[in-house]
Protein backbone atom coordinates (compact mmCIF):
# COMPACT_ATOMS: atom_id res chain seq x y z
CA UNK A 1 0.00 0.00 0.00
CA UNK A 2 1.52 3.29 -1.06
CA UNK A 3 1.23 5.68 1.76
CA UNK A 4 2.32 9.65 2.40
CA UNK A 5 3.97 10.40 5.56
CA UNK A 6 3.20 14.42 7.14
CA UNK A 7 5.56 15.83 9.53
CA UNK A 8 5.09 18.90 11.71
CA UNK A 9 7.93 19.22 13.84
CA UNK A 10 8.14 21.82 16.88
CA UNK A 11 10.96 22.82 19.29
CA UNK A 12 9.97 19.75 21.48
CA UNK A 13 7.72 17.38 19.67
CA UNK A 14 7.70 16.37 16.38
CA UNK A 15 3.98 15.09 15.25
CA UNK A 16 3.44 12.84 12.34
CA UNK A 17 0.62 11.33 11.05
CA UNK A 18 0.46 8.58 8.12
CA UNK A 19 -1.93 8.45 5.07
CA UNK A 20 -2.95 5.59 2.57
CA UNK A 21 -3.21 6.16 -1.18
CA UNK A 22 -6.78 4.56 -1.94
CA UNK A 23 -7.56 5.59 -5.99
CA UNK A 24 -7.16 8.82 -7.65
CA UNK A 25 -6.77 11.14 -5.05
CA UNK A 26 -8.32 9.57 -2.16
CA UNK A 27 -6.26 10.11 1.03
CA UNK A 28 -7.56 7.69 4.37
CA UNK A 29 -5.86 8.46 7.25
CA UNK A 30 -3.69 5.15 8.57
CA UNK A 31 -2.23 6.04 12.18
CA UNK A 32 -1.20 9.54 13.88
CA UNK A 33 1.68 9.96 16.74
CA UNK A 34 4.24 11.88 18.33
CA UNK A 35 7.35 12.16 19.64
CA UNK A 36 7.12 15.03 22.28
CA UNK A 37 9.04 15.76 26.05
CA UNK A 38 12.68 15.78 23.26
CA UNK A 39 15.72 16.85 25.50
CA UNK A 40 13.26 16.13 28.66
CA UNK A 41 10.95 13.73 28.82
CA UNK A 42 11.04 11.74 25.30
CA UNK A 43 7.86 10.17 24.73
CA UNK A 44 6.98 7.82 21.53
CA UNK A 45 2.94 7.76 21.27
CA UNK A 46 0.47 6.69 18.39
CA UNK A 47 -2.75 5.93 17.53
CA UNK A 48 -4.15 4.02 14.87
CA UNK A 49 -6.95 5.28 12.51
CA UNK A 50 -10.16 4.26 15.06
CA UNK A 51 -7.78 5.91 17.82
CA UNK A 52 -6.48 2.21 19.22
CA UNK A 53 -3.11 2.49 20.51
CA UNK A 54 -0.04 1.54 18.93
CA UNK A 55 2.58 2.80 21.20
CA UNK A 56 3.34 4.66 23.89
CA UNK A 57 7.70 4.22 25.28
CA UNK A 58 9.06 6.18 27.04
CA UNK A 59 13.16 7.31 26.44
CA UNK A 60 16.13 8.04 28.21
CA UNK A 61 17.20 12.25 27.56
CA UNK A 62 19.86 11.36 25.99
CA UNK A 63 18.92 9.32 23.90
CA UNK A 64 16.27 11.85 22.27
CA UNK A 65 18.29 15.09 22.49
CA UNK A 66 16.78 16.98 19.07
CA UNK A 67 14.69 16.38 16.77
CA UNK A 68 16.54 14.22 14.29
CA UNK A 69 17.17 12.08 17.09
CA UNK A 70 13.25 11.72 16.74
CA UNK A 71 12.76 12.08 13.59
CA UNK A 72 15.24 8.53 13.43
CA UNK A 73 13.03 6.57 16.18
CA UNK A 74 9.78 7.25 14.66
CA UNK A 75 11.21 6.79 11.23
CA UNK A 76 12.27 2.95 12.83
CA UNK A 77 9.30 2.76 14.57
CA UNK A 78 7.43 3.22 10.77
CA UNK A 79 9.71 1.21 8.77
CA UNK A 80 9.93 -1.76 11.43
CA UNK A 81 7.04 -2.32 13.38
CA UNK A 82 4.06 -0.87 11.10
CA UNK A 83 6.11 -1.59 7.95
CA UNK A 84 5.28 1.58 6.62
CA UNK A 85 7.56 2.85 3.77
CA UNK A 86 6.01 6.37 2.38
CA UNK A 87 6.42 7.11 -1.47
CA UNK A 88 6.29 11.07 -0.12
CA UNK A 89 6.76 12.96 2.79
CA UNK A 90 4.69 16.58 3.17
CA UNK A 91 5.99 19.04 5.62
CA UNK A 92 4.99 21.80 7.36
CA UNK A 93 7.11 25.30 7.15
CA UNK A 94 6.16 28.06 8.80
CA UNK A 95 7.74 30.89 6.50
CA UNK A 96 7.83 31.12 3.02
CA UNK A 97 8.89 34.79 2.56
CA UNK A 98 8.23 36.26 -0.54
CA UNK A 99 9.44 33.56 -2.79
CA UNK A 100 6.77 30.62 -2.50
CA UNK A 101 3.44 30.64 -2.87
CA UNK A 102 2.28 27.32 -3.30
CA UNK A 103 3.69 23.49 -2.19
CA UNK A 104 6.78 23.22 -3.47
CA UNK A 105 9.02 19.85 -3.92
CA UNK A 106 12.15 20.16 -1.77
CA UNK A 107 16.12 19.98 -3.01
CA UNK A 108 19.23 21.56 -0.60
CA UNK A 109 18.64 24.45 -2.82
CA UNK A 110 15.06 25.20 -1.32
CA UNK A 111 16.31 24.34 2.70
CA UNK A 112 18.83 27.30 1.63
CA UNK A 113 16.48 29.59 0.85
CA UNK A 114 14.74 28.60 3.97
CA UNK A 115 17.00 29.16 6.04
CA UNK A 116 16.72 32.77 5.41
CA UNK A 117 13.32 33.05 6.99
CA UNK A 118 14.42 31.48 10.22
CA UNK A 119 15.03 35.15 12.11
CA UNK A 120 10.99 35.25 10.92
CA UNK A 121 9.39 32.53 12.85
CA UNK A 122 12.31 31.78 15.13
CA UNK A 123 9.96 29.31 17.23
CA UNK A 124 8.94 27.35 14.60
CA UNK A 125 11.69 27.92 11.13
CA UNK A 126 14.54 25.60 12.24
CA UNK A 127 12.73 23.38 13.61
CA UNK A 128 10.65 22.88 10.70
CA UNK A 129 13.38 22.20 8.75
CA UNK A 130 15.01 19.59 11.15
CA UNK A 131 13.05 16.87 9.47
CA UNK A 132 13.68 17.85 5.93
CA UNK A 133 17.64 17.72 6.59
CA UNK A 134 17.12 14.49 8.33
CA UNK A 135 15.17 12.70 5.33
CA UNK A 136 17.50 14.51 2.29
CA UNK A 137 20.53 13.48 4.31
CA UNK A 138 19.40 9.75 4.87
CA UNK A 139 16.75 9.08 2.19
CA UNK A 140 18.12 11.75 -0.65
CA UNK A 141 15.76 10.09 -3.46
CA UNK A 142 12.46 10.47 -1.27
CA UNK A 143 9.92 13.42 -2.41
CA UNK A 144 9.75 16.02 0.50
CA UNK A 145 7.00 18.74 -0.30
CA UNK A 146 7.50 21.94 1.54
CA UNK A 147 3.66 23.18 2.63
CA UNK A 148 3.80 26.73 3.81
CA UNK A 149 1.87 28.39 6.35
CA UNK A 150 2.21 31.73 4.58
CA UNK A 151 1.49 30.49 1.50
CA UNK A 152 -2.70 30.70 1.24
CA UNK A 153 -2.62 35.02 2.16
CA UNK A 154 -0.13 35.54 -0.80
CA UNK A 155 -3.21 36.33 -2.69
CA UNK A 156 -3.62 39.98 -0.66
CA UNK A 157 -3.57 43.15 -2.54
CA UNK A 158 -0.77 45.41 -2.58
CA UNK A 159 -2.73 47.65 -0.01
CA UNK A 160 -3.13 44.74 2.46
CA UNK A 161 0.82 43.26 1.86
CA UNK A 162 2.65 46.86 2.80
CA UNK A 163 3.68 48.56 5.65
CA UNK A 164 4.52 52.39 5.74
CA UNK A 165 7.76 52.03 5.20
CA UNK A 166 10.28 52.55 2.26
CA UNK A 167 9.71 50.65 -1.03
CA UNK A 168 13.74 48.87 -0.41
CA UNK A 169 12.18 47.34 2.81
CA UNK A 170 9.43 46.19 1.03
CA UNK A 171 11.86 44.68 -2.09
CA UNK A 172 13.96 42.66 0.45
CA UNK A 173 10.85 41.00 2.05
CA UNK A 174 9.06 43.19 5.00
CA UNK A 175 5.87 42.98 4.40
CA UNK A 176 2.63 41.73 5.92
CA UNK A 177 2.81 37.58 5.12
CA UNK A 178 -0.01 36.53 7.51
CA UNK A 179 0.21 32.78 8.91
CA UNK A 180 -2.22 29.61 9.86
CA UNK A 181 -2.87 29.22 5.89
CA UNK A 182 -2.98 25.71 5.88
CA UNK A 183 -5.71 25.72 8.25
CA UNK A 184 -7.84 28.81 6.48
CA UNK A 185 -6.94 26.58 3.48
CA UNK A 186 -9.00 23.81 5.10
CA UNK A 187 -11.39 25.95 6.05
CA UNK A 188 -12.18 27.58 2.60
CA UNK A 189 -12.37 23.88 1.04
CA UNK A 190 -14.44 22.50 3.26
CA UNK A 191 -16.83 25.57 3.78
CA UNK A 192 -18.74 24.35 0.58
CA UNK A 193 -19.50 21.15 2.50
CA UNK A 194 -20.42 22.91 5.51
CA UNK A 195 -22.11 25.79 4.67
CA UNK A 196 -22.66 26.17 1.09
CA UNK A 197 -24.93 29.60 1.14
CA UNK A 198 -21.77 31.48 2.39
CA UNK A 199 -18.88 29.85 1.23
CA UNK A 200 -18.21 32.51 -1.80
CA UNK A 201 -19.66 35.31 0.74
CA UNK A 202 -17.56 37.14 3.10
CA UNK A 203 -16.28 35.37 5.87
CA UNK A 204 -13.76 35.61 9.05
CA UNK A 205 -12.33 33.02 10.53
CA UNK A 206 -10.87 32.86 13.69
CA UNK A 207 -8.13 30.22 14.32
CA UNK A 208 -8.20 30.31 18.33
CA UNK A 209 -5.47 27.94 19.49
CA UNK A 210 -2.04 28.58 21.70
CA UNK A 211 -0.97 30.52 18.49
CA UNK A 212 -3.96 32.20 17.47
CA UNK A 213 -5.02 34.51 14.45
CA UNK A 214 -7.69 35.22 11.87
CA UNK A 215 -8.41 35.83 8.43
CA UNK A 216 -11.06 37.66 6.22
CA UNK A 217 -12.40 35.41 3.49
CA UNK A 218 -13.88 36.68 0.37
CA UNK A 219 -15.06 33.38 -2.22
CA UNK A 220 -12.65 31.48 -0.22
CA UNK A 221 -9.74 33.31 -1.07
CA UNK A 222 -7.83 35.16 2.04
CA UNK A 223 -7.63 38.81 1.68
CA UNK A 224 -6.48 39.90 4.73
CA UNK A 225 -5.34 38.48 8.27
CA UNK A 226 -4.40 39.69 11.19
CA UNK A 227 -0.61 38.28 11.54
CA UNK A 228 1.80 40.16 9.53
CA UNK A 229 5.71 40.14 9.33
CA UNK A 230 6.47 37.35 11.58
CA UNK A 231 3.79 35.40 13.95
CA UNK A 232 4.63 38.09 16.78
CA UNK A 233 1.20 40.20 15.33
CA UNK A 234 -2.04 40.33 15.59
CA UNK A 235 -4.23 38.40 18.70
CA UNK A 236 -2.60 37.55 21.86
CA UNK A 237 -1.47 34.33 21.93
CA UNK A 238 -0.48 31.34 24.46
CA UNK A 239 3.20 33.27 24.97
CA UNK A 240 3.34 36.35 22.13
CA UNK A 241 1.92 39.44 23.07
CA UNK A 242 -0.05 40.22 19.46
CA UNK A 243 -0.11 43.72 17.84
CA UNK A 244 2.15 45.80 20.09
CA UNK A 245 3.17 49.14 19.77
CA UNK A 246 6.78 49.41 18.38
CA UNK A 247 7.54 51.89 20.54
CA UNK A 248 7.74 49.44 23.80
CA UNK A 249 10.85 47.38 21.98
CA UNK A 250 12.68 50.54 21.40
CA UNK A 251 11.94 51.45 25.82
CA UNK A 252 13.03 47.57 26.09
CA UNK A 253 16.22 48.38 24.19
CA UNK A 254 16.87 52.17 25.53
CA UNK A 255 15.45 51.83 29.67
CA UNK A 256 15.93 48.31 30.30
CA UNK A 257 19.38 47.39 28.62
CA UNK A 258 17.69 44.37 26.63
CA UNK A 259 19.77 43.05 23.56
CA UNK A 260 17.86 41.64 20.42
CA UNK A 261 17.93 38.43 21.40
CA UNK A 262 16.68 38.58 24.71
CA UNK A 263 13.97 40.78 23.22
CA UNK A 264 12.82 38.07 20.63
CA UNK A 265 13.25 35.03 23.55
CA UNK A 266 10.78 37.55 25.45
CA UNK A 267 8.10 38.50 23.12
CA UNK A 268 8.38 34.52 21.94
CA UNK A 269 7.88 33.37 25.21
CA UNK A 270 7.02 35.13 28.17
CA UNK A 271 4.11 36.85 26.65
CA UNK A 272 0.89 36.19 25.77
CA UNK A 273 -2.05 34.76 28.24
CA UNK A 274 1.24 33.79 30.43
CA UNK A 275 2.82 37.34 30.66
CA UNK A 276 -1.09 39.03 31.43
CA UNK A 277 -2.02 36.32 33.69
CA UNK A 278 1.03 35.25 35.32
CA UNK A 279 -0.71 31.85 35.31
CA UNK A 280 -0.47 29.82 32.68
CA UNK A 281 -0.29 29.79 28.54
CA UNK A 282 -2.82 26.79 28.68
CA UNK A 283 -6.31 28.40 28.43
CA UNK A 284 -7.79 25.59 30.18
CA UNK A 285 -5.90 26.30 33.20
CA UNK A 286 -7.09 29.88 32.66
CA UNK A 287 -10.08 28.74 32.47
CA UNK A 288 -10.38 26.92 36.05
CA UNK A 289 -8.49 29.82 37.77
CA UNK A 290 -9.67 31.95 40.36
CA UNK A 291 -7.06 34.17 39.85
CA UNK A 292 -8.53 37.74 38.72
CA UNK A 293 -5.52 38.38 36.58
CA UNK A 294 -6.31 35.12 34.65
CA UNK A 295 -10.14 36.20 34.55
CA UNK A 296 -8.01 39.49 33.08
CA UNK A 297 -5.99 37.38 30.40
CA UNK A 298 -9.47 35.80 29.04
CA UNK A 299 -11.43 39.12 28.83
CA UNK A 300 -8.57 40.60 26.99
CA UNK A 301 -8.42 37.36 24.62
CA UNK A 302 -12.18 38.26 23.86
CA UNK A 303 -11.38 41.77 23.22
CA UNK A 304 -8.85 41.50 21.08
CA UNK A 305 -10.93 39.08 18.95
CA UNK A 306 -13.64 41.74 18.54
CA UNK A 307 -11.56 44.15 18.15
CA UNK A 308 -9.81 42.54 14.90
CA UNK A 309 -12.85 41.54 13.74
CA UNK A 310 -14.54 44.77 13.06
CA UNK A 311 -11.18 45.71 11.29
CA UNK A 312 -11.40 42.47 9.04
CA UNK A 313 -15.00 43.61 8.32
CA UNK A 314 -14.21 46.66 7.33
CA UNK A 315 -11.34 44.90 4.31
CA UNK A 316 -14.29 42.50 3.71
CA UNK A 317 -16.73 45.47 3.47
CA UNK A 318 -19.46 43.32 5.46
CA UNK A 319 -19.68 40.26 7.07
CA UNK A 320 -21.70 36.99 6.02
CA UNK A 321 -20.62 34.04 8.66
CA UNK A 322 -17.91 34.31 11.53
CA UNK A 323 -16.36 30.43 12.14
CA UNK A 324 -14.47 29.44 14.87
CA UNK A 325 -11.72 26.91 14.60
CA UNK A 326 -8.30 25.28 15.97
CA UNK A 327 -7.92 24.28 19.89
CA UNK A 328 -9.30 27.09 22.04
CA UNK A 329 -11.64 27.61 18.99
CA UNK A 330 -13.15 24.11 18.92
CA UNK A 331 -12.92 23.06 22.16
CA UNK A 332 -14.06 25.88 24.72
CA UNK A 333 -17.70 26.87 24.72
CA UNK A 334 -16.67 30.13 26.82
CA UNK A 335 -14.40 31.54 24.69
CA UNK A 336 -16.77 31.61 21.92
CA UNK A 337 -19.90 32.83 23.71
CA UNK A 338 -17.37 35.45 25.24
CA UNK A 339 -16.75 36.23 21.92
CA UNK A 340 -20.08 36.24 20.39
CA UNK A 341 -20.91 38.89 22.75
CA UNK A 342 -18.16 41.19 21.81
CA UNK A 343 -19.91 40.60 18.07
CA UNK A 344 -23.52 41.44 19.18
CA UNK A 345 -23.18 44.61 17.21
CA UNK A 346 -22.85 42.61 14.20
CA UNK A 347 -26.29 41.21 15.27
CA UNK A 348 -24.60 38.32 16.59
CA UNK A 349 -26.62 35.94 18.83
CA UNK A 350 -25.53 32.81 20.19
CA UNK A 351 -28.00 29.11 20.91
CA UNK A 352 -26.24 29.05 24.33
CA UNK A 353 -27.08 25.13 24.18
CA UNK A 354 -25.75 24.03 20.73
CA UNK A 355 -22.55 26.01 21.50
CA UNK A 356 -22.07 23.82 24.93
CA UNK A 357 -22.65 20.85 22.76
CA UNK A 358 -20.20 22.07 20.27
CA UNK A 359 -22.45 21.91 17.30
CA UNK A 360 -21.64 22.82 14.26
CA UNK A 361 -23.71 26.18 13.94
CA UNK A 362 -23.85 27.63 17.57
CA UNK A 363 -25.70 31.05 16.42
CA UNK A 364 -29.23 31.31 16.96
CA UNK A 365 -32.07 31.60 14.73
CA UNK A 366 -32.21 35.16 14.97
CA UNK A 367 -28.58 36.34 14.73
CA UNK A 368 -27.70 38.22 11.52
CA UNK A 369 -24.74 36.29 11.15
CA UNK A 370 -24.13 32.30 11.26
CA UNK A 371 -21.56 31.72 13.44
CA UNK A 372 -19.94 28.01 12.97
CA UNK A 373 -17.23 25.89 14.53
CA UNK A 374 -15.12 23.81 12.21
CA UNK A 375 -12.48 21.64 13.30
CA UNK A 376 -9.24 21.98 11.42
CA UNK A 377 -7.11 19.71 9.82
CA UNK A 378 -3.52 20.80 8.35
CA UNK A 379 -2.41 17.67 8.29
CA UNK A 380 -5.03 16.40 5.83
CA UNK A 381 -4.27 19.46 3.92
CA UNK A 382 -0.37 19.07 4.03
CA UNK A 383 -1.24 15.06 2.56
CA UNK A 384 -3.17 16.35 -0.21
CA UNK A 385 -0.68 18.73 -1.48
CA UNK A 386 2.16 16.52 -1.39
CA UNK A 387 0.22 13.44 -3.40
CA UNK A 388 -0.69 16.75 -6.01
CA UNK A 389 3.04 17.19 -6.51
CA UNK A 390 3.59 13.09 -6.17
CA UNK A 391 1.35 12.66 -9.19
CA UNK A 392 2.47 15.54 -11.12
CA UNK A 393 5.83 14.61 -10.59
CA UNK A 394 5.01 11.18 -11.68
CA UNK A 395 3.35 11.94 -14.40
CA UNK A 396 6.47 14.25 -15.88
CA UNK A 397 8.81 11.57 -15.15
CA UNK A 398 6.45 9.09 -17.07
CA UNK A 399 6.12 11.31 -20.26
CA UNK A 400 9.82 11.71 -20.61
CA UNK A 401 10.65 8.22 -20.46
CA UNK A 402 8.25 7.99 -23.30
CA UNK A 403 9.92 10.52 -24.84
CA UNK A 404 13.21 8.63 -24.59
Amino acid sequence: MDTILVVNAGSSSVKFQVYSIEGEGILRRQLKGQMDGIGSRPRLRASGSTGDPLADRAYPIEGVPDVPAAMDIAGAWLRDEQRIRPIAVGHRVVHGGPDYDRPIQIDHGVVTRLERFIALAPLHQPHNLAPIRSILGNFPELLQVACFDTAFHRTHSAVADHYAIPHQLYAEGVRRYGFHGLSYEYIAKTLPKVAPKIANGRVIVAHLGSGASMCALSAGRSVESTMGFTALDGLPMGTRPGQIDPGVVLYLISEKGMSASTIQNFLYRDCGLKGLSGVSNDMRELEGSEDPRARLAIEYFGYRIGLNAGMLAAALQGLDAFVFTAGIGENSAKIRAHVAGQLAWLGVTLNQAENTRHSQLISGPDSRIPVYVVPTDEELMIAQHTLSLLMKTTSTNQRQERAS
